[in-house]
């Protein structure tokens, strides 16, 4: 009966360790390649307005990238209809050149985190993500992700 218990005990620590989030997608650029007529969407669909969220961008780009950052901007459509557009810039590399974001071969991933926030409706959100650069396109860039954690009270 204890080894019952423990491999019971077991699962349920490992299973309360990994903190599944509440909505994760990931948009894949072809050829690595972000054309500025390509704007990813993610659409989330918030039933508790009670606890607020942590949104995270992930961006993935590979050790070829030219740029030491990458200008968006975040189009925000509300339940309600209702429209916001921010601009955030994401820093790819430090002033001296070296990778800010986590670096697994050729690969280097870099996160722009926002702040905890309480969401005013429950509905259905759209996130619109555009390129914020003057140029068509921009080159080695391979997916951009959008993570959402509730933070449960």
């Amino acid at each position: 009966m204890s080894k019952l218990f423990l491999i019971f005990f077991l699962g349920v620590l490992i299973s309360a360790c990994s903190k599944t989030p509440y909505y994760e997608k990931t948009f894949s650029f072809e050829n690595k390649t972000w054309k500025d007529d390509v704007k990813p969407k993610f659409f989330i669909d918030i039933k508790n307005i009670e606890n607020p969220y942590n949104f995270t961008l992930t961006i993935r780009t590979t050790t070829d990238y030219n740029y030491s950052c990458i200008w968006l901007f975040m189009k925000s459509v509300m339940p309600d209809g209702s429209i916001k557009r921010e601009p955030f810039k994401v820093q790819i590399t430090n002033e001296d050149g070296s990778w800010i974001g986590n670096k697994t071969g050729s690969i280097i991933e870099t996160e722009l985190s926002f702040q905890p926030q309480l969401l005013p409706q429950k509905g259905k959100y759209a996130f619109t993500i555009e390129l914020g650069i003057t140029e068509s396109k921009i080159n080695e860039v391979l997916d951009l992700g959008l993570r959402v954690e509730e933070i449960k009270k």
